[in-house]
């Protein structure tokens, strides 16, 4: 068995489930087991801050982070700033 948590992370609130799963369970695997509220609306997500596909293989203390959808544009934001708006 394997160690590893799942953490979703609102403005308003963090989401944490710490999960023992057996050996050679994947990123998916791990974010059903968590079913954390919100999770359904998360584009993506990274183990340790790494963009991780659902099929990875997770280790030991692994951190398993979901990542929201991006609330603005960054080409767009830096179009807006180089023009001075």
């Amino acid at each position: 068995m394997i160690e590893v948590e799942v953490v979703l992370a609102w403005p308003q609130q963090v989401l944490s489930r710490r999960l023992q799963l057996p050996e050679g369970a994947t990123v998916a695997e791990a974010i059903a087991a968590a079913a954390l509220e919100g999770s359904g609306d998360c584009p993506a997500a990274a183990v340790h801050g790494v963009l991780a596909r659902p099929q990875q293989v997770l280790l030991d203390g692994d951190r398993v982070e979901l990542l929201r959808p991006l609330q603005a544009d960054p080409k767009e934001n830096r179009r807006r700033r180089a023009r001075g708006d």
